[in-house]
């Protein structure tokens, strides 16, 4: 039999309020529709559920046996549809998106104050992590999009460039260098550097850029993190190699920066996304921030 919800809900609020008038202003119903409600409940049923009287409105033995398991039936209705939109709320006021450290220093910061004015409510998931994690998490669903190096590859990924940047030379303010315009790799060779691991993005596109060149440098210090690297510099233990957009998120006290060329070496930013997977509406929001012009 197919489930009279409408009855029901009828049902209850006539049993309730002991009066057709009062459950039709309640379900902010006619009289008329509530009184057919009922009776198309009770001729499906095949029993009566009131006994009616000109002066009041009273259950009949099957309508008393019935009200209880009714409620319940609609009360645990009722709970599981809230919890369903209440699911569903949550789902679409949470973001979460992958980006590189050097990104989540200077750009990220940026777009997710001005996100947040537009989206106050939103909680905004940041997994900070290396370019090969990155384009794993996009790939499995674990994130929307991603903040990275835009490179060959990524063939089952969607990739949108938001800009390309250089790769400078960081030195203590108080070296010979400071005092210059711009360096060479070359000028670099008798100088102690500090070089982020093998594993990061960053050091594979300088190995790359400078293959196999006659004049190697000479890499004194390995380090994780390009905030490292940054501090080991200000302590005057050497020059670090990093993208123009990490220097600009670190306090350059105490440094000099300087473009460097012979080979001057780039990278790409952009964003990563799965191919035939839409964005959410907040995820291409935060892209669209992204995509404004960089201050």
């Amino acid at each position: 039999m197919k489930i009279d919800l409408l009855g029901l809900e009828a049902f209850v609020g006539v049993a309730e309020l002991a009066s057709f008038t009062r459950a039709a202003e309640h379900l902010n119903l006619s009289q008329t529709a509530i009184s057919h409600r009922v009776k198309k409940l009770e001729g499906s049923l095949g029993v009566q559920l009131f006994r009616r009287s000109h002066r009041d409105v009273v259950l009949t033995d099957e309508g008393a046996t019935l009200l209880p398991k009714i409620k319940g039936m609609l009360a645990g209705m009722d709970a599981e549809l809230e919890r369903v939109r209440t699911q569903a709320v949550v789902k679409r006021q949470k973001l979460s998106l992958a980006c590189l450290p050097t990104i989540a220093m200077d750009l990220l910061p940026q777009a997710l104050r001005i996100f947040d004015a537009r989206h106050p409510d939103v909680t905004v998931s940041v997994v900070d992590t290396s370019a090969n994690e990155i384009g794993a998490l996009v790939a499995n669903g674990t994130v929307e999009f991603g903040l990275t190096i835009i490179a060959a590859g990524n063939h089952d990924l969607v990739t949108e460039t938001l800009f390309s940047e250089d790769y400078v030379a960081v030195c203590p303010a108080s070296h010979a260098f400071a005092k210059r315009k711009q360096i060479t790799w070359g000028d670099l060779v008798k100088e102690k550097l500090i070089r982020v691991n093998p594993q990061t993005a960053n050091r594979f596109i300088v190995d790359q850029a400078l293959g196999n060149r006659s004049e190697t440098p000479n890499w004194a210090y390995e380090v994780q993190h390009t905030i490292t690297a940054f501090r080991l510099v200000r302590e005057g233990l050497g020059l670090t190699i990093m993208p123009q957009s990490a220097v600009d998120a670190l306090n350059a006290k105490d440094v000099a920066i300087l473009p460097l060329s012979r080979p001057r070496i780039s990278r790409t930013i952009g964003i990563l996304s799965r191919r035939n997977v839409a964005l959410s509406p907040l995820a291409r929001d935060l892209c669209a921030v992204f995509k404004e012009p960089r201050r």
